[in-house]
């Protein structure tokens, strides 16, 4: 039964030829134009570093390995989607069991990881607390261990992939003890090694769940947030980061420290209290009209309605999409999400008409935030760290292949201001 580092290793020879081959023919070619505003602006925009995981698509959306997210991934199981973030393939059933079986035998947390936890302030934010567990286990690091004892530069993508193995085991069970410990619920619950890595996050949270729906919404949360593209604070800190060959553990550990920023990774948090603030003004779901008129009074007042436009996106966020539906099948009747689906059908109408809005349509946030509410997870600060624990998928694929093609360290040229106003 191949593993995910044998079909990694038959892959990475054919991948350097070709990025050489790549290099060689085209190398001189520009593919980016840099303006002042975009300069100033964050560099949105600006082509400049190569993501071969996923890209995002103004009209498609996510798109992973070639595969829109809606055709055919939302069934899939997380582990699965990392296999094909690295590999460019899904997985057989013989090479899913194998990585679940992995991550299996490396998902044991260290005593010092709940001892340093347990010894935080209180009022820690879970974020805080996530990524203080990532770090204090940095010790285990094999990347540095192997760099240190001096490897060869085309091996440094396997100690890569043994320190993303080893967080990506841990992670859900930290970030659900962080849960536990933050919030009152009791000890950590360990890993249940016949269970996959989604229904082990789910159960290791400790919410109540009968039906095994939680489970199933948790597999494909995980799925549906787990890479989007290389240009994000998250991924691109990560990939800044690792590019100078800081091991994995610095490098996602600081990526996730990007995700917690208000502009990155709380915005589902925004889209649930915009929902909620709803419910509690009309007592329930309103109608179509006091729900058109509520947005009009948002938008004259110089606000924004959370969830709705994307920076890159021009069309409906296909993962918005699915957490739809999967609403829609199992929990069609709750107040909350009703609200999220009204507001889909009315708002983007108000949206365009108001005239402001570049993309009057949902992103994912502004309905992911909905079903965890519905399944009893309603610890508001909390959310982001399920984020996370997908969003460390993409990040260590995007760094274990970078390791893999020798991609170099991150150091882009910048001016003044008054370089600017001398030369452009």
């Amino acid at each position: 039964m191949a593993s995910l580092k044998d079909k990694l290793a038959s892959q990475i020879p054919g991948l350097r030829e070709e990025i050489k081959n790549v290099i060689a023919e085209r190398g001189e070619k520009v593919i980016s134009d840099v303006t002042v505003q975009q300069a100033y602006g964050g560099m949105r925009g600006v082509k400049a570093m190569i993501c071969d995981t996923s890209v995002v698509d103004p009209g498609k959306g996510l798109i992973i390995r070639g595969i829109p997210i809606l055709e055919g991934l939302t069934e899939k199981w997380p582990e699965e989607i990392f296999w094909l973030l690295l590999t460019g393939k899904l997985p057989t059933e013989e090479e899913t069991k194998s990585l679940q079986e992995d991550y299996a035998k490396r998902c044991e947390v260290p005593g010092y990881v709940w001892d340093v936890l347990r010894a935080m302030p209180k009022e820690s934010h879970p974020m805080a607390m996530l990524d203080t567990g990532i770090l204090v286990m940095e010790h285990e690091s094999q990347f540095r261990k192997r760099y240190s004892e001096g490897m060869k530069k085309t091996e440094y993508w396997e100690p890569a992939l043994e320190d993303s193995l080893r967080l990506l085991a841990v992670l859900p069970v930290i970030a659900a003890g962080v849960y536990r410990i933050r919030y009152d619920k009791g000890d950590p619950i360990p890993y249940d090694k016949n269970l996959d890595w989604g229904a082990n996050y789910a159960t290791m949270l400790g919410i109540d769940d009968p039906s095994g729906e939680f489970k199933e919404m948790m597999r494909l949360y995980l799925t549906l947030h787990c890479d989007h593209e290389g240009g994000n604070v998250s991924a691109n800190t990560c990939h800044t980061v690792g590019s100078a060959l800081s091991d994995p553990f610095y490098a996602v550990s600081a990526g996730l420290n990007g995700l917690a920023g208000p502009l990155h990774g709380l915005a589902n948090q925004e889209c649930l209290g915009f929902v909620l603030q709803i419910e509690e003004k009309f007592g329930g779901a309103p109608t179509a009209d006091q729900l058109k008129q509520f947005a009009w009074d948002t938008l004259n007042a110089g606000k924004v309605i959370p969830g709705y436009g994307h920076a890159v996106l021009r069309c409906p966020d296909p993962r918005f999409i699915a957490f739809l539906e999967f609403g829609k099948k199992h929990c069609a009747d709750d107040p909350v999400f009703k609200i999220v689906s009204m507001i889909f059908e009315h708002i983007p109408g108000v949206l365009m008409e108001h005239g402001k809005a570049k993309n009057p349509q949902p992103n994912v946030d502004a309905g992911s935030g909905s079903l965890l509410y519905h399944y009893g997870l309603k610890e508001f600060p909390y959310y982001t760290v399920l984020f996370s624990v997908s969003r460390a998928m993409g990040m260590c694929a995007q760094l274990i292949l970078n390791r893999a093609l020798g991609i170099p360290i991150t150091r882009p040229k910048s001016v003044s201001t008054e370089w600017i106003k001398e030369n452009a």
